[in-house]
């Protein structure tokens, strides 16, 4: 399990890396400072979170509750990172206008993880370890999307040719609700 997060976390890890490149290389066409800052820190918070966070996964590791413990509490502020820098992306949109709805399924997903993560501390001060697991799943299953989105983007090209503004809103979005099912899927499994 392990493997497949992370490779499927590898994808976007990959893009992440290929763009930070980009954030700085061509001032003239690279985005403000304070978006600059927010990509970057997008980037960087969601590499750590999802990288980190497979490892949460693993029975072997999780039995030792040091480990568990402080990996939590590098996964929670990165994740958390992650998400706001996403929310401030998608709510400072400047992009193309046949974009914004891609701009608004964003939106809705960055703040759903935000939502995640809080119930996820909330269960953990209350000491509900199976809530507390739950929380995290669904959080980290909407982190690791864009594996799940670059692979729906392959799939969709193939008959579809490269996606445009809403062909790239729908695989996004399908990519958030397929991470969102198999999440629930594997939390109602494990009870």
């Amino acid at each position: 399990m392990i493997t497949g997060l992370l490779l499927l976390s590898a994808l976007p890890v990959i893009g992440g890396a290929l763009r930070l490149g980009e954030v700085g290389a061509d001032p003239a066409s690279s985005p403000n400072v304070v978006a600059a800052a927010a990509i970057v820190t997008h980037i960087v918070a969601m590499t750590v979170f999802c990288l980190l966070g497979a490892f949460q996964f693993s029975p072997a590791l999780r039995t030792r509750p040091r480990w568990h413990r402080t990996a939590g509490r590098t996964l929670i502020p990165a994740g958390f990172l992650g998400a706001a820098s996403a929310i401030w992306l998608a709510v400072v949109f400047g992009g193309p206008s046949d974009e914004f709805a891609l701009a608004i399924v964003r939106l809705v997903f960055a703040t759903a993880m935000a939502v995640l993560l809080v119930e996820a501390v909330i269960a953990i001060r209350r000491r509900d370890f199976t809530a507390h697991g739950a929380w995290m799943t669904r959080a980290y299953a909407l982190a690791v999307t864009g594996g799940t989105q670059a692979l729906l983007s392959i799939v969709w090209a193939i008959p579809f040719g490269e996606p445009d503004a809403v062909g790239e809103t729908w695989v996004v979005a399908a990519g958030f609700l397929i991470n969102a099912v198999v999440a629930e899927v594997l939390i109602r499994r494990r009870v």
